[in-house]
């Protein structure tokens, strides 16, 4: 399964805010140089490196140099690796030149809860990781945003602040359907001016249409990842009527690529528009969502 030109010629110029390669801690199926001279072969302007477990601010500033005409952006994720919700590694990861905060993915109670329901063939390949800190007895209980009676702890509240203070992008990990909206709700007071809704189909996410619609109608981007929709963990149809039924212009296409046995990373925005084509949808509104609101959110343009 190759792109189509058709398809290559509407993501050039694209970010893919949402990859995972090497080096890592897991098994990925490129790393960071080879992905960022195929992005410029291609003509893809850049892509977000993402680690469950380590900031990859200063790792991107190497890619950059090693690689130029590539732009490639760094993030942190909020897990225990980094303390968790600490609004001190927000300060030296904004300080390193990244451009994403994301709050907790694998050590999210959220994740822990949802990921005991599935078969062990169905787990996620970090699960194994996080058994083995936990047999270590390195691994803190799970993670929430919030306090027995709903509010936004405070130092959720502190990683806000700093997340608006230095103009970042917030985005949600995998929290829960509350926890999403209390913590966008909070984004919003504390003035943080990009928020993104991560993968809001995932099952562990699960937001319903009306939820996804209101998170949209206060500002946030609501980040479609190829990855569970190819690999039938959430069906195509659903991404479609979420694509129709909420406000085109608060959407936009990222991977979440770079497990050995999917498709090479570089390949999975064009592959994403081919589907999006065949469904109906019109190349204006792919080329929107796959070029036109990833690079407002990578390099901080009009709202």
């Amino acid at each position: 399964m190759s792109p189509s030109p058709r398809a290559w010629a509407l993501v050039q110029g694209g970010y893919d805010l949402h990859v995972h390669v090497a080096p890592d801690l897991l098994p990925r199926k490129t790393d960071d140089l080879t992905l960022a001279r195929r992005f410029r072969e291609l003509g893809l302007k850049g892509f977000l490196l993402k680690s469950h477990f380590v900031p990859t601010g200063e790792r991107a500033a190497v890619v950059r140099q090693a690689v130029p005409g590539v732009e490639v952006l760094g993030g942190v994720v909020l897990n225990h690796a980094v303390g968790g919700l600490n609004p001190v590694a927000v300060e030296v990861a904004a300080r390193s030149g990244v451009r994403f905060v994301w709050l907790p993915t694998v050590d999210a109670a959220n994740e822990a809860r949802e990921v005991e329901e599935l078969p062990p063939e169905k787990r996620p390949q970090w699960v194994r990781l996080q058994a083995a800190f936990r047999e270590a007895g390195l691994l803190p209980p799970p993670l929430s945003v919030l306090d027995p009676s709903g509010r936004l702890l405070p130092e959720v509240r502190a990683v806000l602040r700093a997340v608006a203070r230095h103009g970042l992008v917030l985005a949600t990990g995998h929290l829960s359907r509350e926890e999403v909206l209390r913590v966008v709700e909070g984004a919003l007071e504390e003035g943080v001016r990009w928020v993104v809704v991560t993968h809001p189909d995932y099952p562990t996410q699960n937001l319903t249409l009306s939820e996804q619609r209101l998170l949209a109608g206060w500002g946030a981007y609501l980040e479609r990842c190829f990855v569970p929709f190819f690999t039938g963990k959430v069906p195509w149809e659903r991404l479609f009527q979420a694509l129709r039924e909420t406000p085109p212009e608060q959407n936009f296409l990222s991977t979440d690529l770079g497990q050995p046995s999917n498709p090479p990373v570089e390949e999975g925005l064009a592959l994403f528009a081919d589907r999006l084509l065949e469904a109906g949808f019109s190349e204006a509104e792919v080329r929107h969502w796959a070029v036109t609101v990833p690079t407002r959110l990578a390099e901080g343009g009009v709202r």
